[in-house]
């Protein structure tokens, strides 16, 4: 798939969201890196998968 202009700035701007909350949860080591490889090796539908089960983070669940 190839992403141009807005729709894919779009994208980047989520996936660089996602990964930043990933880091941030209380997840383990390992979790975190197959949550973020995942979002970056299926930009789209990896971003999906982690908004409906990735972890959460650690601000949200205080």
């Amino acid at each position: 798939m190839e992403y141009a202009g807005f729709g894919g700035l779009i994208i980047l701007a989520l996936n660089i969201w996602a990964i930043i909350s990933i880091f941030g949860s209380s997840a383990t080591t390992g979790s975190k890196v197959l949550w973020t490889l995942l979002v970056l090796v299926l930009p789209v539908i990896g971003f999906i998968i982690w908004l409906i089960a990735g972890p959460r983070s650690a601000a949200a669940t205080v």
